[in-house]
């Protein structure tokens, strides 16, 4: 199988929950993915390192930074970061607080990003794509450029189309809909 195939599958079995769930947008559903189950796990971050770092050089947007709102966005910079370093293209990664910090120098966004940084947002789990932002906005009050935004798993409630209304390029490794019918008929 391919790595993108054994990430789904991982995805299926560590991260995929069917019942009765609300959203952290408000919004109801059946299935719920917890993506962090999957990619703070080793093969995870293996496997989701070698599938995003591959779709960011398709895309062809060449960001020098990856990262986005901690705590979800963490595990997937770090796993692109790594990959970037061994393919010999470094792709660095950062972090944005969800509030700067009350001590030291109290900054929000920790790694080393400057103005000069092109940026791709990155999530592990999407829905309508507006928690994403908070961490745009605060990447664009240091004056970095966002090149466009990853995640590993869209929803597809509406970040697609919010995206494009913000100018920027969204990158989806899976869907929710696949990796749930996945789940529905036993697995990959």
């Amino acid at each position: 199988m391919s790595p993108r195939e054994d990430l789904r599958d991982l995805l299926v079995e560590r991260s995929v929950r069917l019942g009765d769930f609300t959203l952290a947008s408000g919004a109801k559903s059946d299935y719920y993915i917890d993506a962090r189950r999957t990619t703070m796990s080793a093969q995870g971050q293996l496997l989701l390192g070698q599938v995003a770092y591959a779709a960011i050089r398709d895309s062809g947007l060449d960001p020098t930074h990856v990262g986005g709102l901690t705590l979800g966005a963490d595990p997937v910079a770090y796993a692109i970061a790594h990959r970037s370093a061994i393919e010999g293209h470094p792709i660095d990664a950062f972090t944005v607080r969800k509030r700067a910090k009350d001590h030291g120098t109290g900054q929000r966004i920790e790694g080393g990003l400057t103005d000069s940084g092109r940026v791709l947002m990155v999530e592990d789990t999407m829905t309508t794509g507006r928690s994403t932002m908070e961490a745009v906005e605060a990447v664009r009050t240091i004056g970095a450029a966002i090149v466009g935004v990853l995640t590993v798993v869209n929803r597809a409630e509406g970040s697609e189309d919010f995206y494009r209304r913000q100018g920027l390029s969204l990158i989806s490794l899976f869907s929710g809909t696949d990796l749930l019918e996945a789940a529905r008929s036993g697995g990959g």
